[in-house]
């Protein structure tokens, strides 16, 4: 004997509880009476197994019924998922379950429920009943009278499928709380089975289909405090208790929108894409800017929807890459696609959505978006993700009035855009990437926070980047073992400066055709050498002539100009060099450290001649930049002043996409036109070099701006001394001492030629620039020996360098 404390839904007798309304057999011969309905959830009750099996005995040998299965007569007796009998058949007052037989032996339990009218020798049935229980009309089915057993078959936790029953859908939520009350007051005291399908009114919304999933049985030794606590209990049928938790789940592909605590934890397609391994991108440098995206655009989608309804939050509907060419924009957004566990992405041209006829360039955008619509309205918070992929998006978004004609297509297609990201009905379910390298072409209104909110740059890669990248190009060579060992990829990650990724892969492939060409003999007759799949290795030699004449960046260094600015070296003739030089390494690591300002603007001005170009050059070289870049006047002769800005701005524009960036402007005189006699110059040009010379580079960008004049008065007229951080005066060499340093240096005179001339100027003054100089002295190499100082004595005086006796 087993003394227990009662659950909620049963009473007791003295000798052992049964469920309320049910009938009793009392062991003691009473006569059968009707229990009292008034529960007492506190009674205390002995039961033993004895009478147990004399009372289950009892009902089991009831009378067994043959009945025909019939349509269920009122549609709100339907929604009570009952059994429809008349009393006759089975009085309900003494039976209120009762377990059927088909003609296949198969058993079901149904509690039962009355009907005025009902024909008796029938058992109606609503539709997902029947469905459930594969019953048809007119069927004939053995019913026997069901008792539960309250040790391992009362309910205390159900878990229900939910989905609509006809085809129609709402986005209206539902809250699972409520459906929870709803659902123990309807259907308190019932029996329910695993797997049956019931239908379900709530609140008089939309009809709903509930499935049984999971049944947990109560514990009545733990309820009571008497027993040990025991693993969760399964129970394929039972009987609902008043007090048992109800839980929700939305069944797989339904549109149903469930809210609230009762909602169970559905199982939750994952939106990253489960075979995806992160570490196999194929993307080189640019981890930085792919979490970045991940951060802004895909982490919100990774959490549950009612967890985002419950912050208030919106997707991310737009990303904008944008950068220069070949550094990696299509390549990312085409392993963003491959990364989401999302629809197939929808990849577009720009000039693909352009059309001839009136309207269906608009038509176009429409419809790449007539699928995620349709999902929205179908599925709600639930659809799945939709990504549309525009390449060249400057093609068709346009800054508005910024096309000539009167047609106003490109005008009429940004609207479209614009009213599908983010219109009066926008979509939560899309994801629209767009990439350009002309970001200054896009309307400004798709590019604001709700449209195309996250813009990353994605710009050319740092050494560690490009260490990666040619990693990643060169894997398969090292895996067959085809990259031969003297290369250092190290060494060509620190040689390819501003390389994009496309042009290292350019490089790589270089590298590859040079080194079958080695084993290719060009006779009459193309012949392959047969063992050459066997001897061929990628040497370091095959990439050092794929990087000197076959790829070359195009946002790279003007080495070669620079470089031949300083072909004859830089002479340290006196301290007003050797201070430039000084005050120059001072610039550059005021450029390079990251505690200053962005930007450090230097002007070498000085008389013609004095060499302010070179050592200005020779700044630029020592800085160590990746992207070093010449701005002179002989590139623009015959540009308009409009041209020139253009060039200007590009130049500027090109520089800004490097972390490091050194500007050399030659001869700021000559891009401004300036002419003494008028006195001419171009004011655009001019206020075009004002405005770049101020503008702070992008964040973390540094960029040092290296600028030459001859008219340093000019430059003043203009103020435009004062958009200069410091000027540097070059001055012309003043001194016999220091023209003689300069012919040491030189090594075109002997010993006792220098002893002569150092004689022939002493105590005179000399006024001379460098540039002159040096040519002078090229002048006398060409000359014999026996006249070679006269000659330069002669030239010095004869251009007035050199006066006085």
């Amino acid at each position: 004997m087993v003394d227990q404390k009662l659950t909620p839904g049963l009473i007791s007798t003295n000798e052992y509880a049964v469920e309320r309304d049910s009938v009793t057999w009392d062991s003691n011969l009473k006569q059968k009476s009707e229990l009292m309905r008034e529960p007492c959830c506190q009674s205390r009750f002995t039961l033993s197994e004895g009478y147990w099996k004399n009372f289950s005995f009892g009902i089991a040998h009831m009378a067994v019924q043959v009945l025909s299965v019939a349509k269920c007569p009122t549609e709100n007796l339907s929604f009570t998922n009952c059994a429809i009998v008349n009393e006759k058949d089975f009085p309900l007052d003494k039976v209120r379950h009762v377990e059927v037989t088909t003609s296949t032996n198969r058993k079901y339990v149904f509690t039962l429920k009355g009907c005025p009218g009902f024909p008796p020798g029938q058992i109606g049935f609503s539709l997902p009943m029947r469905k459930w229980a594969e019953l048809s009309l007119n069927q004939t089915l053995e019913v026997r009278p069901y008792t539960f057993n309250p040790n391992i078959q009362y309910i205390a936790k159900i878990v229900l499928e939910v989905d609509f029953l006809d085809k129609k859908t709402t986005l209206e939520p539902y809250d699972t709380e409520k459906m929870a009350t709803e659902f123990v007051r309807n259907f308190c005291k019932q029996a329910f089975t695993v797997g049956q399908m019931l239908a379900f009114s709530f609140q008089e919304m939309k009809i709903l289909k509930l499935i049984v999933k999971e049944m947990e049985a109560a514990n009545i030794e733990q309820v009571t405090g008497n027993g040990k606590p025991c693993e969760k209990r399964t129970t394929q049928i039972g009987l609902l208790l008043p007090d048992a938790v109800v839980v929700f789940e939305k069944a797989e592909g339904s549109a149903v929108n469930l809210v609230g605590k009762a909602k169970g934890k559905t199982a939750r397609q994952s939106i990253i894409n489960p075979d995806w391994d992160f570490q196999k991108m194929g993307i080189g440098g640019l981890d930085k800017e792919f979490n970045a995206i991940f951060r802004r655009a895909f982490a919100s989608r990774v959490f549950p929807p009612e967890f985002v309804q419950q912050l208030g939050l919106k997707h991310v509907r737009g990303i904008l890459l944008f950068g220069p060419p070949g550094t990696g924009k299509t390549l990312m957004a085409r392993q963003i696609g491959q990364m989401l566990n999302a629809r197939e992405p929808k990849i577009v041209n720009g000039p693909q959505i352009l059309d001839k006829y009136v309207g269906e360039s608009e038509a176009n955008i429409r419809r790449l978006f007539a699928e995620a619509e349709e999902e929205e309205k179908r599925l709600g918070p639930n659809s799945g993700l939709h990504i549309i992929i525009f390449d060249e998006i400057d093609a068709i978004c346009k800054a508005r009035g910024s096309v000539a004609g009167n047609t106003g297509v490109h005008d009429t297609v940004v609207n479209q855009l614009l009213a599908k990201i983010d219109g009066v009905e926008s979509l939560n379910n899309i994801l629209v990437i767009g990439m350009t390298n002309r970001k200054d072409m896009i309307d400004e209104a798709l590019m604001r926070p709700g449209r195309l909110e996250v813009q990353m740059e994605i710009g050319l890669p740092d050494e560690n980047g490009r260490l990666q990248i040619l990693n990643i190009h060169t894997a398969r060579m090292r895996e067959h073992k085809k990259l031969a060992e003297d290369v250092n990829l190290k060494e060509l990650a620190a040689l390819t400066k501003n390389f994009s990724g496309a042009e290292i892969e350019g490089l790589v492939r270089a590298a590859q055709s040079t080194a079958m060409n080695r084993l290719i003999k060009a006779a009459s007759k193309v012949e392959i050498d047969p063992e050459a799949t066997e001897k061929i290795r990628v040497c370091r030699d095959d990439f050092m002539h794929a990087l000197e004449y076959d790829i070359k960046p195009a946002f790279g260094t003007s080495s070669e100009q620079v470089e031949r600015l300083v072909s004859q070296g830089i002479i340290i003739w006196g301290s007003p060099v050797a201070s430039i030089l000084e005050d120059g390494e001072l610039f550059i690591q005021q450029a390079r450290s990251p505690d200053t300002q962005g930007l450090v603007s230097v002007l070498l001005e000085g008389p013609p001649n004095s060499g302010k170009t070179a050592l200005a050059a020779k700044l630029a070289l020592k800085s160590e930049f990746p992207f070093v870049k010449l701005c002179s006047p002989e590139d623009m002769i015959g540009y308009t002043e409009n041209a020139k800005c253009q060039m200007i701005k590009k130049v500027f524009d090109d520089a800004y996409k490097s972390h490091f960036s050194c500007i050399l402007v030659d001869s700021v005189e000559r891009l401004l036109d300036y002419g003494a006699i008028g006195p001419r110059y171009s004011n655009s040009v001019l206020q075009a070099l004002l405005v770049l010379l101020k503008k702070e580079p992008p964040k973390g960008r540094k960029l040092l701006v290296l600028c030459t004049s001859s008219r340093r008065q000019v430059l003043e007229e203009m103020e435009m001394l004062a958009a200069f951080t410091s000027v540097l005066r070059v001055p012309n060499l003043s001194a016999p001492e220091q023209l003689i340093t300069v012919l040491e240096e030189t090594n075109c005179f002997r010993k006792e030629e220098i002893a002569k001339i150092k004689r022939k100027t002493e105590g005179r003054r000399l006024w001379v620039g460098i540039k002159k100089l040096l040519a002078y002295i090229d002048l006398a190499r060409q000359t014999d020996d026996e006249h070679r100082v006269y000659k330069f004595l002669s030239k010095l005086e004869e251009e007035n360098c050199l006066e006085g006796m």
